[in-house]
């Protein structure tokens, strides 16, 4: 599977320009994909969403930046030598949503499917799997990435939040609660948290 993130000026696909990507082949972690671009002509920004990722306004349409339509066909090009093209992420609806409306918009014949992976679903049934309290608000499950990512032995992701960053952790994640075992060698330093350890954690 393709474990992607991201980051873009905003939430909406009509409104909003995607700005990076990043990417990691979970069955071949070694193959990873990180690439910038300006936003799309007219594309908007929310500054909230900028304040997120760290790009500033004049990053988002610095004409030096490739345009949308060069990342997404470099970023076709990395995708196609992946066996297994299923999306996976913290919230690959969104990351799949902003992707295929800009292979769309960048007259690119090629999608992502429908059907996505999602770390908050793995996480939340292994926990119930594992008869361990999950976190709610507002009567729905709330598990953000930093808690996921607290539940497996791993630290809090850096902020400003950064694409590639973001895959890596969020495909270690993957990896601890699939197999059990670490993904990445930059990882390989956090202790991957046993039962024991995390009825102790969650209590």
């Amino acid at each position: 599977m393709i474990v992607a993130d991201i980051e873009a000026t905003g939430l909406d696909i009509h409104k909003h320009s995607i700005l990076s990507i990043g990417a990691v082949d979970f069955e071949h972690p070694d193959r990873q994909f990180y690439g910038e671009c300006r936003m799309w002509e007219g594309a908007s920004i929310m500054s909230d969403a900028i304040a997120v990722n760290g790009f500033t306004k004049q990053e988002c349409s610095d004409p030096k930046k490739q345009s949308l339509k060069e990342l997404m066909e470099s970023f076709l090009h990395w995708i196609e030598q992946s066996e297994d093209k299923t999306l996976a992420g913290q919230n690959p609806s969104f990351d799949r949503d902003f992707l295929n409306s800009s292979f769309a918009r960048s007259s690119i014949g090629w999608h992502f499917s429908f059907r996505t992976l999602d770390l908050n679903s793995m996480a939340y049934m292994d926990m119930i799997k594992r008869g361990l309290p999950v976190q709610h608000k507002n009567g729905r499950a709330d598990l953000s990435l930093d808690t996921i990512l607290k539940y497996v032995g791993l630290p809090e992701e850096p902020k400003p939040h950064h694409g590639l960053n973001g895959a890596k952790y969020e495909a270690e994640a993957f990896s601890r609660l699939l197999y059990g075992k670490n993904l990445l060698p930059e990882f390989v330093e956090y202790p991957i948290i046993s039962d024991v350890k995390r009825d102790k954690t969650d209590k």
